[in-house]
């Protein structure tokens, strides 16, 4: 298969993809690989083409900043004994381009063509644009 798509989710109470790579790593030391993972309700049904490439982009404050690679899914029961799919990611998170998305609930689908592109090494060390200047770029175009 040739095929890949991602995905795109909210990161609820992240401020910064360095605050959402912060808590991910305190959290991934639970379990026994040390990989971060996002629990969710839902099975994705385009599992394939996740895993042939994909990367989660996570929207934060806004827009999309940040994405990482998804390495598998794996099955969780929790203790309500409802079955879930736990999303591994690769720890490194990868800054990209800002894309202003709208809130919404889960998570949803990403054509490659349609996602931002990763900003250039060495870019994180720019200093970071205030979110209203950010936001404003994203919506003419220019970010």
């Amino acid at each position: 298969m040739d095929k890949s798509v991602h995905l795109v989710k909210l990161s609820v109470g992240s401020e910064t993809p360095e605050t959402l790579a912060a808590w991910q790593e305190a959290n991934a030391r639970r379990f026994p690989d040390g990989l971060p993972r996002h629990v969710t309700r839902m099975w994705p049904k385009r599992e394939a083409e996740i895993l042939n490439g994909g990367s989660i982009y996570w929207v934060i404050k806004g827009s999309i900043q940040c994405r990482q690679k998804i390495i598998r899914l794996d099955e969780v029961i929790g203790s309500d004994g409802i079955r879930r799919c736990a999303i591994v990611l690769d720890p490194q998170v990868h800054l990209t381009q800002a894309a202003l998305k709208r809130p919404f609930q889960g998570w949803r689908y990403l054509k490659p063509e349609d996602a931002p592109a990763d900003l250039p090494e060495g870019r994180e060390n720019d200093d970071v644009l205030p979110d209203d200047l950010n936001r404003a770029l994203a919506e003419i175009g220019v970010l």
